[in-house]
């Protein structure tokens, strides 16, 4: 990555608000000593402001798409109450293994950080965990694999992952929900930021921004019937 690479990634701009299209693979904090991660290139995303934007929120690492950055202080402050107050409207895109019995659903459990020897995850826990809620809608499938659109109520780590896995049907590619499907994308993920509407100002349009199929997810979308039109042809049950 590039300087210049992340500048040609800015899906919108204004004087208030960044909304890059993070590629899977890079972080947005710094890791291990030597790690690439959006840090070092939030510089060249100045656009003349005498300082460099700031993450309003997080992706995962392997997690393409919309990342919204804020501008200045104030942008800031005003957008981490957007996010806050869950007025922030989040669109994935996820392909899943298997295919879900019904068409469209909401999942409601609470999740909650398990430490362990070699890492940690997201588990549900009914008595412990936080209040969680992930609305889910299939565009596609192929029987083997499903297109789904889901819109995270909450923001929880890793809250979708860790739904879709609750309910039998874990992302490809997810090496710590999938239950050993990760050999299906190889080492990326199939989760994508598609799309972020935010209520920046009252009196205003929303800011709206949505980000294009990355090329990783392309052939796997393609099987469960997404074409450049976004047309879903749904096999039948």
């Amino acid at each position: 990555m590039s300087p210049e690479e992340i500048q040609a990634r800015v899906l919108h701009r204004d004087a208030s608000v960044l909304v890059i299209d993070k590629p899977a693979g890079l972080a947005v904090h710094a890791g291990r000593a030597g790690d690439d991660h959006l840090g070092l290139y939030l510089d060249a995303l100045r656009f003349g402001l005498p300082r460099s934007p700031e993450l309003a929120h997080r992706l995962d690492r392997d997690t393409s798409g919309c990342l919204v950055l804020g501008r200045h202080r104030r942008a800031l402050a005003r957008l981490g109450e957007i996010f806050a107050q869950g007025d922030a409207e989040k669109v994935y895109w996820a392909v899943v293994v298997g295919r879900p019995r019904q068409d469209e659903g909401l999942i409601e459990l609470p999740l909650k950080k398990r430490e362990a020897k070699f890492g940690w995850r997201m588990e549900v826990d009914e008595r412990g965990g936080l209040p969680s809620a992930t609305r889910w809608r299939l565009l596609g499938s192929d029987g083997r694999l499903s297109w789904l659109e889901c819109r995270p109520l909450t923001g929880r780590t890793h809250q979708i992952r860790a739904h879709c896995a609750a309910i039998g049907h874990p992302l490809v590619g997810d090496v710590i929900y999938g239950r050993g499907t990760g050999t299906l994308a190889g080492d990326r993920l199939a989760l994508h930021a598609r799309a972020v509407t935010l209520p920046f100002q009252p009196k205003r349009p929303p800011v709206s921004v949505t980000a294009p199929v990355p090329d990783h997810l392309r052939a796997l979308l393609s099987g469960c019937g997404w074409t450049e039109e976004g047309i879903a042809i749904l096999a039948p049950l």
